[in-house]
């Protein structure tokens, strides 16, 4: 296959194994030829940035091979930590705790990975960093602490279906996984909270941490539009859940966010960043779900690189190119784009905005092991 001049690097290896070239190997062989071994200096804390699965989801990348990431990684002398942030909404992973107890009965536990877990935005995703950014949405955005303190950055993706962006990758996996909580309700909302009086308790926990003083309390909290920031800090932090959260946006602007808060967690760490897609059990929906639904195709393989769209990129290509299985939420004769016959999102939108704002090329050599 010729090589296009000026066109990032994608490894590539298949599902196909033998003796001594399973699968684990592979994985090894990949960390190896994409040289992460080069952004590592001994003694880095290396963040192992994942998704431990919502409780009830079974597609999540398996705990064995994160195991021989975090191998390689000690074999080079970086100390790695497994990590992910609390997520907006109410399930298994909102606080520290339940999060950090959903990922240990997924197996995410130190005797199967090797490494610990470290919830990246404290107990109650509290704990983050604001990173100034120049963007079209932000000019600063919320990382999760853990993550933007530690030396390196490696990003092993599940690549799979999402129903606000198309398809969920690296870039769902840094940009949204990497926010803080109320990060997170910025990415997802262009809109102002709202306070349900019925739920409010009026008990002014929302008054400490909000950072615009737009709420003022009676015999219950009000919000003032015209001097909330939008910040979402008072949906996380209500005891009651009386703050509605507003998960409405359009499938471009959530897209683009996602892009500009992938920039802040990656942008401090030029030249220690590397990416692992995942193309197995590829679902229709995020592991965000207590389910997990028929893969629309059979498994594919795994892709690594140190240029992150164009890893994006070979992944969805390569994913295009098969077969849909026959008894799955997708019709067998659907040809194109599958995520967007799935969920009607254009999900090369963040390909495209990435792009623009530097994080990669779309151009890509592919390279298989």
């Amino acid at each position: 296959m010729s090589q296009e001049s000026g066109a990032a690097t994608v490894f590539f290896t298949d599902m196909r194994g033998k003796k001594g070239a399973g699968l684990l190997d592979k994985i090894g062989r990949l960390f190896d030829q994409a040289k992460f071994a080069n952004i590592i200096q001994p003694g880095d804390l290396v963040a192992i940035k994942i998704h431990f699965g919502e409780y009830g989801n079974t597609s999540y990348i398996r705990p064995q091979l994160i195991r021989r990431i975090v191998d390689k990684v000690k074999e080079v002398g970086g100390k790695p930590f497994l990590t992910d942030a609390n997520t907006l909404y109410v399930g298994s992973r909102s606080n520290s705790v339940e999060h950090l107890q959903t990922a240990i009965a997924n197996g995410f536990d130190y005797a199967v990975v090797g490494a610990p877990l470290i919830i990246a935005d404290g107990l109650n995703g509290k704990d983050y960093v604001n990173v100034p950014i120049a963007g079209k949405h932000f000019q600063e955005v919320k990382i999760a602490s853990a993550i933007h303190h530690a030396d390196v950055l490696l990003a092993v993706s599940h690549f799979k279906g999402h129903e606000a962006t198309g398809f969920g990758g690296a870039m769902k996996n840094i940009g949204m996984g990497s926010g803080s909580r109320s990060g997170k309700q910025m990415m997802h909302s262009d809109l102002l909270p709202v306070v349900m009086p019925q739920q409010c308790k009026a008990c002014g926990r929302c008054l400490e941490w909000c950072p615009g003083n737009a709420i003022e309390l009676g015999e219950r909290a009000a919000i003032t539009p015209e001097v909330c920031i939008g910040c979402g800090e008072c949906t996380v932090t209500c005891p009651h859940q009386a703050i509605k959260i507003n998960w409405k946006t359009d499938a471009r602007t959530i897209q683009e966010k996602i892009c500009e808060y992938t920039l802040g967690a990656i942008q401090p760490k030029k030249g220690k960043v590397g990416f692992i897609n995942v193309l197995m059990d590829i679902t229709p929906d995020c592991d965000c779900c207590s389910w997990s639904d028929a893969p629309i195709i059979g498994d594919v393989g795994i892709l690594a690189s140190q240029d992150l769209v164009a890893l994006e990129k070979a992944s969805l290509d390569l994913i295009n190119q098969q077969a849909v299985l026959s008894g799955t939420r997708l019709p067998q004769e659907t040809t194109g784009d599958k995520f967007l016959a799935l969920h009607g999102v254009d999900g090369t939108i963040q390909i495209t905005y990435g792009e623009h704002l530097g994080l990669g090329t779309s151009r890509y050599n592919l390279i298989k092991l």
